[in-house]
């Protein structure tokens, strides 16, 4: 019997969760609560589709899944730091993450800072320790500049604060594109590639295809998440309904409408999909996985 995509959606994020218990900091190391909400941010429930890509893309090329576990839980503390400052009154002003408290209303503002800044520093530790035993010292750097990219001035930094500053304003459809790109779409990218990397690729066209179906895919996620701002429930989201329009946030469905939003994740699914038509029934879970992000509801 064949497994579903939730099946291995299930098992990849059991696996991850298992693995980012053993890099974070036990909840004594400082004597503060600095650990446990470290703790909190990252273990609090989540989809894990970082993860997740980083497993289905190095299993689709043969990597190690001991190898891939690391970057794995790398992407994911990388992810979950941007969500405990996406979260900061400064920033987005969220009270409500993955139903539950965000980090700064169970913790305060000034530990969920702390909490953000060890987890980025911890996203490259555990890069460049865990995986020194296992792989070259150049596939190592090119994977942490890989991740760099992917978080800083050309990815996730840059990307918020385009968002930041186009709160109230009207942009078009490319500059709203540009703007995901970087703040979403760029981690997502990169979970395909260092799943890639993990498996020591050298086609420089398969490369390009990977890039372009995380590319695609970024955006479709995006998409997806703000349809599911106007359109899903709060308990079922587990964030605030309706966020990004009281804070007046260029979104999809604001410029082209629900419908066109709609049609326009599908048209990246399409494209995520031919970026891998030319390959076997090994990279089925990428396209289950492309298909997965477009149809969900939370």
């Amino acid at each position: 019997m064949t497994e579903s995509i939730t099946d291995r959606l299930n098992y990849y994020r059991d696996r991850v969760d298992k693995a980012l218990l053993q890099h974070l900091p036990d909840t004594e190391h400082t004597g503060t609560t600095l650990e446990a909400a470290m703790q909190y941010a990252t273990l609090n429930g989540g989809k894990r589709i970082r993860p997740v890509l980083v497993y289905a893309t190095g299993k689709a090329l043969g990597a190690d899944p001991d190898v891939l576990d690391v970057p794995a839980c790398a992407i994911e503390y990388m992810h979950a730091y941007s969500l405990v400052h996406d979260d900061l009154p400064s920033m987005d002003d969220d009270d409500l993450r993955r139903g539950n408290p965000t980090c700064h209303i169970k913790y305060g503002e000034a530990t969920a800072i702390l909490a953000g800044d060890a987890l980025q520093a911890l996203a490259f530790t555990t890069l460049a320790i865990s995986l020194k035993d296992k792989l070259d010292p150049s596939v190592i750097i090119n994977m942490m500049d890989e991740l760099g990219r992917a978080s800083g001035i050309e990815g996730m930094a840059a990307g918020q604060a385009i968002d930041l500053q186009a709160v109230g304003q009207t942009l078009n459809l490319e500059q709203l594109e540009a703007m995901h790109r970087c703040k979403t779409g760029a981690l997502i990218k990169a979970s395909v590639v260092l799943g890639a990397t993990c498996a020591h690729v050298t086609d420089d066209a398969l490369v390009a295809n990977l890039r372009t179906y995380g590319d695609a895919i970024g955006l479709s996620f995006q998409i997806v998440d703000d349809i599911l701002d106007v359109v899903g429930d709060t308990e079922i989201l587990g964030k605030t309904q309706g966020a990004d329009i009281a804070l007046n946030k260029p979104t999809f469905p604001s410029i082209m409408g629900l419908d066109g939003a709609r049609a326009h994740a599908h048209q990246q699914r399409d494209r995520a999909l031919a970026a891998l038509e030319n390959y076997g029934v090994e990279f089925d879970e990428l396209r289950d996985l492309a298909s997965y992000i477009v149809s969900r509801s939370h």
